[in-house]
Order: structure tokens, then C-alpha cells, then sequence
């Protein structure tokens, strides 16, 4: 701009330049000055991406969108994406009292190249670590902004049978990022619900039904059906309270045998929650064994594994003062 305004009105900044580029570099002024290859250039010795020495190995992510109150709360610094408290804060140690010295040995040369490496290996980890709470909102989970941004945007809520599994998975995150372990757990899920649908239908195949508009038929009757059982319930259990016999009897009342026992038999098995079959098969066992006894033959039979001693034992002290066995042989 200096060199258009000394020249004149003439002529404009980029003409000027151009014809100083066209005149005096790429012109025979030019080529009788200016050497093929330039000596004392600078070298280059930064590494490629994600070398030692690279920029990219610390470069900054963009900085949280968080208020000034919370970035005290963190001891953040937004320019620097960095915080007051790093992983690992002691790391620079290693490195801030090395020096180079002409008269360095070769061993010493390699430790001071091994505390650079271990330094190097200690800023990729807080960059990792960094990542990834980036990448899984973890920041704002810890400010509890998470909560208001999901009632904003509702998702999908996750049941009980999810929340498992993504514990289980937790320290696998590191290694995936976030959408690939939602997208995971979204295919689980569909996994799931496709079973569910599979069983259904098979379900409805095993009934008969072959068509999607009969099972509409078959839901409503099964329905029905289940009502009315549900109904009866309700009936037999208001009826056996009105007996005062719903306390006593409604763990034993549906079981196999019931029917078979007296009252004072009922009593004795839903005192011992025992089922009325193992107690007439109980019965018989101790019976047969008495009657054999008496008649002078040996008995053999054993009686089952899940008769414990207090439960022989009362279940013969009933038999004894019922008469059914003799108290001697008790």
C-alpha cells in the first residue's frame, strides 16, 4: 500500500505487487539473484500427527459451554480447555529439571529421552480421559445439566433389564465411542422386542390363529376368560372369609389332596407348610410301618428326604393323640 501510494493514483496495492513478483522474482533480475536452493533454511522437527512432538498430540477441544460460577466450581479454563487440577498433576515433574549438556553421556541422554516418553505417555492419557468425558457428557452430568436437557428432549425411557447390562458394560466405554454404544444398546433392544413379537406369534400359531385380525378375536376372549378366573378368585377368597377359614387354609386350599384331609389335618399341614399330598404320603408310610411292627414283620420303607426331625415328630405326636398309632410305638 505504501509503495501504490509513492508510485501514484495510478496504480493499486495488488498491481504494484504483482508487477514486483513478475519484474523482480520470476523475471531475469531474479533468476540471476536468487539461488536454486536457499541455504541455512530451517528445519522442520516436529513429528507427524500424533508423534511425540506433535501439536496435535495436546490440541485443545472447543471449550465447555458452562457459566462462570460452574467453571469455578470445576477450576476450569476455557481458553485453555484446561483445568487447575489435571490427571496426574505431578507429571512435569519429570521433565522440569532435565537440561541438556554438551557433555552428556550416552546412558544419560537415553534416561532424559525415557522421562520425555513417560511425560509424552502422561499428556496423552489426560487428552484420552479428556475425550472421553467430552464425548459422553460428563461434565454436565456432574452439574446435573443432563437432567434438564433429557426432559427437554424426552428419549426412550430405559427399563430395568437395560440398566444392567449398560453397568456391566461401563468400563468398556473408553474404548467405543458414545453413538456406537447407544446404537449397541438400541439393537439390543430391538433384539428384544423382535423375540417378544417372535414368541407372540408363535403363541397365536400353536392356538390356531393364522391371521393378525383373529388374534384380535383370541385377545378379547382370553381376556374375558382371565377376568372371569380372577373374578372366581375373588369370590372363593371372599367366601373363605366369611367361613374364617382364609387365614388357615389359603396357602394348602388349591393343592393336590386337600380334599382328603379332616379339619384337624388341615390345621397340622398349614401350620407345617407342608402340601397335603407329602402329608398323606407321610401318613401312610408311618401307618404301614406301625401295622408291620405289630404283626412282628421288620420294616424296611424310608420315609422321604424332606422330612426333617421336628416335622416326624409332630406329624407323630398328631397320629399318636388322633389313635391312628400307638404311643409306644411313637
Amino acid at each position: 500500500e505504501d509503495m501504490a501510494a509513492h508510485v501514484g493514483a495510478s496504480r493499486t496495492p495488488q498491481e504494484v505487487m504483482e508487477h514486483y513478483v513478475s519484474m523482480y522474482i520470476h523475471g531475469n533480475l531474479g533468476k540471476a539473484c536468487i539461488p536454486d536452493t536457499i541455504p541455512n533454511r530451517v528445519t522442520d522437527h516436529t513429528c507427524p500427527s500424533g508423534g511425540p512432538l506433535s501439536p496435535s498430540l495436546t490440541t485443545p477441544l472447543p471449550p465447555l459451554d458452562i457459566s462462570v460460577a460452574e467453571q469455578q466450581q470445576l477450576g476450569y479454563m476455557p481458553l485453555r480447555d484446561d483445568y487447575e487440577i489435571e490427571y496426574d498433576q505431578d507429571a512435569e515433574t519429570l521433565i522440569s529439571g532435565l537440561s541438556v549438556n554438551y557433555d552428556d553421556e550416552d546412558v544419560e541422554i537415553e534416561l532424559k529421552r525415557a522421562h520425555v516418553d513417560m511425560y509424552v505417555r502422561k499428556l496423552k492419557e489426560r487428552q484420552r480421559r479428556k475425550n472421553i468425558a467430552r464425548d459422553y457428557n460428563l461434565v454436565p452430568a456432574f452439574l446435573g445439566k443432563e437432567k434438564k436437557e433429557k426432559e427437554k428432549a424426552p428419549k426412550r425411557k430405559i427399563t430395568k433389564e437395560e440398566k444392567e447390562p449398560r453397568l456391566k458394560l461401563r468400563p468398556l466405554y473408553q474404548f467405543m465411542s458414545c453413538k456406537e454404544f447407544e446404537d449397541f444398546f438400541e439393537n439390543m433392544h430391538k433384539e428384544r422386542v423382535l423375540r417378544a413379537k417372535i414368541r407372540e406369534l408363535q403363541r397365536y400359531r400353536r392356538n390356531g390363529i393364522t391371521k393378525m385380525e383373529e388374534s384380535a378375536e383370541y385377545e378379547a376372549a382370553r381376556h374375558k376368560r382371565e377376568k372371569r378366573k380372577e373374578n372366581k378368585n375373588i369370590a372363593n377368597a371372599k367366601k373363605g372369609k366369611e367361613d374364617g377359614k382364609e387365614g388357615e387354609f389359603a396357602a394348602i386350599e388349591n393343592l393336590p389332596g386337600f380334599e382328603l384331609l379332616s379339619d384337624r389335618e388341615k390345621v397340622l399341614c398349614s401350620s407345617l407348610n407342608l402340601s397335603p399330598a407329602r402329608y398323606v404320603t407321610v401318613k401312610s408310610i408311618i401307618i404301614k410301618d406301625h401295622l408291620q411292627k405289630r404283626q412282628g414283620i421288620p420294616s424296611k420303607s424310608r420315609l422321604p428326604s424332606y422330612l426333617d426331625k421336628v416335622l416326624k415328630k409332630r406329624i407323630l405326636n398328631f397320629l399318636t393323640e388322633s389313635g391312628w398309632i400307638s404311643r409306644d410305638a411313637s
